[in-house]
Formats: C-alpha cells, sequence, structure tokens
C-alpha cells in the first residue's frame, strides 16, 4: 500500500478488558494476563532459593567478624561499637585471616582502639608457633601506626622469637615489622644486627623492592643513632643510604586541599617576608619539614638565604631525651633552626589525640637532631578567622620562643 504524502501511519491497539492503556515505557498487557505470567514465573525460577529462616546458618564469633569486615559498607564507614562488641570473642580461637581483617580495619581508619589492639597481641603471642613474618607483620602494623604499645607482656619476647626464626625467609617482611617496633621504640637489637648485617644488604640489593627496603633501613639507621646509644653492632654503610621521606607524605598529597598550609605561608610571607622562612624543605637525612625558620642567638629570625638551613647530621651533640618542643632558642648555640610542624587532623588517631607513629617519630628525631619544633594543630589553625586573625595567631607564637624580627613583620 502507498503511502500519502503528509500523514503518518500509525495503530494503537484497543484496551481490552481488565487492562489499561500505559504510558512511554509502560507494558500495555494486562497484569494478570498469561504472558505476563508465564514470563514471571520463568524469572522466579532463575532466582537462587533462599532458605527458610529457620534453615539459615549460625555463625560463630570469628565468622560473624570477617563478615562485617568484609563488607565493603562497613569498611567505608568503620562503626566502632560493633567491632568492640565483637572483640569480646576468645581471640585465641580466630583465624589469621579475621586477625588480619581486624589489623588492617584498625590501621587504614585509624581507630585506636585499646580492647582490639590487645585482643591482636594476644592472638600474635598464643599462634606465635604457627604464623610466619608474612602474616605477623600485617599483624603489627597498628600498632605502630597507631602508636600504642600493647600491655601484653610477652609481645615483644614473642616477636624477637619470630624475627630469629624467619628474618632470613622474607626481608621485606621483617623490615616492616622492624618499622612498626621503631615507632614505638622498642627495636631489638638482634634483629638490627642481622638487617644490617652485608649478608643481608647484598640480599636485598637485587630484589624489586631493594629501593623500599634501603628506605626503611636508612630510617632505622637514624632510630640507631639518635634513639640506641648502647648499640654497638653494624651500621647501614653510607652508600646504601637514601633519603627517607624526601617529600611530604602520600596522606598530606591527597587531602592537601583540606590542609592548612597555604594559609600558614600565607601568613607567615605577610608577617615576616618571603625571604626569613623555607616551606617543604627536606632536612637531613631526609625528614620533610613544613616550614623552617633560620634563628640568630639572640632570637632574631634570619633571611634563609644567608644562612645555611641544615644541622649537621649526625648531630655532633645529641640531646637524647630531651623535649625540644618549649625550650627558648636563646639558651642554645648560634645555628638554631625552627621547625614551624602542622598538625592537621588526620595526622591523629581518630577521636583521640594521639599522634600517629609516623608523625610522631618524625617530630622526636627533628627534635633530637636539634630542631626546635613549633606546633600548630588543626583545632587552633581552624578557628582563626581571616588572616589578620590567623597573623596575630602566629605572632603571639612566634614571640613566645622568644622569636624577633625586622619592622616588616610589623
Amino acid at each position: 500500500m502507498r503511502r500519502l504524502r503528509g500523514y503518518s501511519c500509525s495503530w494503537t491497539p484497543r484496551p481490552t478488558e481488565g487492562s489499561s492503556c500505559a504510558g512511554p515505557g509502560e507494558s500495555c498487557y494486562p497484569s494478570d494476563g498469561p504472558l505476563v505470567c508465564a514470563l514471571e514465573q520463568e524469572r522466579r525460577s532463575r532466582l537462587p532459593s533462599k532458605p527458610p529462616p529457620h534453615q539459615q546458618p549460625v555463625l560463630d564469633g570469628g565468622q560473624r567478624l570477617e563478615a562485617a569486615l568484609s563488607c565493603p559498607r562497613f569498611l567505608r564507614s568503620p562503626r566502632q561499637h560493633l567491632i568492640r562488641s565483637l572483640a569480646e570473642e576468645r581471640p585465641e580461637e580466630l583465624t589469621p585471616h579475621v586477625m588480619v581483617l581486624l589489623a588492617q580495619h584498625l590501621a587504614r581508619h585509624r581507630l585506636r582502639e585499646p580492647q582490639l589492639l590487645e585482643a591482636i597481641a594476644h592472638f600474635l603471642v598464643v599462634q606465635e608457633a604457627q604464623l610466619n613474618s608474612k602474616v605477623v607483620q600485617k599483624l603489627v602494623l597498628p600498632f605502630g601506626r597507631l602508636n600504642y604499645p600493647p600491655l601484653e607482656q610477652q609481645f615483644m619476647p614473642c616477636l624477637e622469637k619470630i624475627l630469629a626464626r624467619e628474618a632470613g625467609v622474607a626481608p621485606l617482611a621483617t623490615v616492616n615489622i622492624l618499622m612498626s617496633l621503631c615507632q614505638l621504640q622498642c627495636l631489638p637489637f638482634k634483629a638490627l644486627q642481622f638487617v644490617f648485617s652485608p649478608g643481608f644488604i647484598n640480599h636485598i640489593s637485587g630484589t624489586p623492592h631493594a629501593l623500599i627496603v634501603r628506605r626503611y633501613l636508612s630510617l632505622l639507621d637514624t632510630a640507631v643513632e639518635l634513639e640506641l646509644p648502647g648499640y654497638r653492632g653494624p651500621r647501614l654503610p653510607q652508600r646504601h643510604q637514601v633519603p627517607i621521606f624526601p617529600r611530604s607524605l602520600i596522606t598530606d598529597r591527597a587531602r592537601c586541599k583540606y590542609s592548612h598550609k597555604d594559609m600558614v605561608a600565607e601568613g607567615l610571607r605577610q608577617l615576616l617576608g618571603e625571604e626569613k622562612y623555607r616551606r617543604d624543605l627536606t632536612v637531613p637525612p631526609g625528614y620533610c619539614t613544613d616550614f623552617l625558620l633560620c634563628v640568630s642567638s639572640s632570637g632574631a629570625v634570619l633571611p634563609v638565604r644567608t644562612q645555611d638551613p641544615f644541622l649537621p647530621y649526625p648531630p655532633r651533640s645529641c640531646p637524647r631525651g630531651q623535649d625540644q618542643t618549649v625550650s627558648n632558642p636563646t639558651t642554645r648555640g648560634p645555628a638554631q633552626r625552627v621547625v614551624l610542624m602542622l598538625r592537621e587532623r588526620w595526622h591523629f588517631c581518630r577521636d583521640g589525640r594521639v599522634l600517629l607513629g609516623s608523625r610522631a617519630l618524625r617530630e622526636r628525631h627533628l627534635g633530637l637532631m636539634g630542631y626546635q619544633l613549633l606546633p600548630l594543630s588543626f583545632e587552633e589553625l581552624e578557628s582563626q578567622r581571616g588572616l589578620p586573625q590567623l597573623k596575630s595567631y602566629l605572632k603571639q607564637k612566634l614571640q613566645a620562643l622568644g622569636l624577633h624580627w625586622g619592622p616588616e613583620g610589623g
């Protein structure tokens, strides 16, 4: 049949009794018609059958814990009250897989829960003979990251036995365990002697993870230099040393848009002038600083370009164990260096005032190297309303340390 010009040929079926004419995208078939019923029956036959409520398996404590920690929604939104209640199960009856999930969860979300951490420590002590170093490195991770030394008295002796047994099997795992212990300031001398031995260093030199191991060994060597005056074993040779943390940590780079660093930099620029501070300067042996000032023996802030911003490392006289955060620079030598440390919200354990292990380690080592530390907490920075108030805040902080500067500083 020929189509007439200017007309369109369309045909709409008349609704049958018991049906309604649906809108666009909807079916015009009756809901109780034979075709719809057949399609619905076929769809249901393809679905897996759901057991009745009385036939559903009963999960024990370990299975409930694993199911909760494996849920993506739970990982995104940690619920401390749930995992705290699950910690009431006997840890020695749980599997290494479940305990590793728990340890990773605590470390990832910065949850410093003593009850859960003690459960992990107890599990490690009880199951020591069955655990290898690759599992142990994951179980020990949250203790160093969360800056939590466990109360379990056998924790350190147990780790020393594991390191003595497994040190030559998995080099990276061995160094990872020592890194966690370094953050807790409890390094075993025998394990250090092993990882600094020529045989161990030569063994890891040709491995794919050689660079990261050398960086960790460099940090361990720094800890020996600054914190272990009684250590008399081998040290990391100079040719194998690399900068520890040559730039900002990954978490700071990922959250840079939430950082107060740009705001503090602008306040320092207007208060002191650009020539009197350095930003993101890496000082030997490889720690990245937020802001560094050069200060004379009288407390005057000097132009950085006229000074060597680095203090000598190793330090000529290391004030071991002395708190460097509140001392007055006018009472020390002529080569004072003041480091402003931003303590952002994510530098702390969640819902607490405890610095993460990596942050506490960096501040501790910078202080032991002779740098004067001036912490700037996120609560104080968030309370500043505008640049004039921030400048006043920074001025008070610097003057409280006895610092002064030229008339351009106001």
